[in-house]
This record gives structure tokens, sequence and C-alpha cells, in this order.
């Protein structure tokens, strides 16, 4: 797939002529993603990042750390952080923003070490696109894990887009069809996965883990922590 979160994370670090990021939907009108915000410092960032990133521990894998503005924070707080992602493009810019740990990689197919804290944040466990590669994500990052090790990500329940007149075509609500485009390209359509809580912990559970809600706010976002049990 065209890497064009990548092109357009690159293009706003480098002060490249900048175009907007477009991400089309099958829901509704397109969105325009705005790109500094994979460049927030600190202050700028929700309370569900906030907190997530006070609840890491020990060697950390921040995975689709896009820009690195997280592993940035961790590494500024003295942790031994790698941050992973699968576009050349992001990880150059987290190289040239002072990450010192930057991995390319799909992280369906990456074992190399284990860790502490497995960390997935802007939805960014979005990337397993359905409730059943979630389960698939969930077994696979078992390996990643150290005795004891953790996940923190936060995901958000949308039946509000439907207001709450939820589809009936037999595909679970939260799976999502997103498409990518930036200065004239773009990308396949991909599917994208926000779960509710109740799916999430049903799943959590057949997979050998306990979920923990950390935070939740009035919008259905959430941030949980899951263990194996």
């Amino acid at each position: 797939m065209k890497d064009i979160l990548g092109q357009a994370i690159h293009d706003h670090y480098y002060k490249k002529p900048k175009h907007k990021l477009w991400i089309n939907n099958q829901y509704g009108p397109r969105e325009q993603m705005p790109v500094d915000i994979y460049f927030r410092d600190e202050d700028d960032m929700p309370d569900i990042e906030w907190l997530a990133l006070n609840e890491c521990r020990g060697q950390v894998l921040d995975i689709g750390a896009g820009a690195g503005g997280h592993a940035l924070l961790l590494q500024e707080r003295g942790f031994d952080v790698t941050a992973l992602d699968i576009s050349p493009l992001a990880a150059g810019v987290m190289e040239a923003r002072g990450v010192n740990k930057v991995v390319i990689a799909d992280i369906f197919k990456y074992q190399e070490q284990q860790y502490d804290t497995l960390l997935l944040l802007m939805n960014g466990i979005g990337l397993t696109g359905t409730l059943l590669n979630l389960k698939v994500f969930l077994q696979h990052v078992k390996q990643l894990l150290k005795q004891g090790g953790q996940l923190l990500f936060d995901s958000s329940d949308i039946a509000y887009l439907y207001e709450d007149k939820l589809p009936d075509d037999g595909k679970y609500y939260g799976e999502i069809q997103y498409q990518y485009q930036y200065n004239q390209q773009k990308t396949d359509w991909f599917p994208w996965l926000y779960a509710d809580e109740k799916n999430l912990a049903t799943i959590a559970g057949e997979t050998g883990y306990d979920m923990e809600v950390l935070l939740e706010d009035e919008f259905k976002q959430y941030l949980v922590r899951l263990t194996l049990k």
C-alpha cells in the first residue's frame, strides 16, 4: 500500500509544500486529518494519552508510533522505548526527531524481543481491522510480553455514528473501511477497527487476558490495560 500517511508526516516535518490529508470513509463525507496532531507535545495530548504514558513501565514497544511523539516523551522520562511503524518515511522522521530506537516492521510479523509494555495510542489497536483479526493480534503479541507485561491501548464505541440504528448487514459496526488521500494520491481501502468495551472484554477473555478499564470519557472513548491471566 502507498505510504501516504508517512509522506504527509515527512512533508510536515521537513516543511515541504503542504497538502491536506483526507480520510475517506464509507459512512459519510470525507474528513480532514490535521497532520500536526502527530507532532503534539505533552500539553496538547488528551487525558487518555497522558494517562497511558503515565501507566507505562519497563521496556516499552510503541506500536504504530507515527511521528514518535509518545516515544520521545517516554524517552525524556528515562524509559527504554522502541518505536515501531510500518512506514519507512515515518520511521525516518522519528530518527530525525531523536527517537533512539526505531524499527520498521509489520507488528503481525515482529517477534524480535520481549517488552514490559506494548503501547498503541490514537486508537492504534484499529490496525487489527476486524474483531477476528484482533484475536489473531492478541495471540501473536503474547510472545512479545515479558512476565507480568501489559498492553495499553485506547478505542471507542462508535455506535453514535449510526444514530443508534446499527446496520444489520451481519458485519460488526465498528469495522470501518478507510482510505487516505494526499497530494492527488490515494491508498487502497483498508479496514480499521473501533471495538466497544463489551466485545473487547469478551475477546480479551477468550485469548487469555484480564482487562482493566483505566479511563472512559463522555465520547465513549476508553483506555484499557490487558494483562495475561
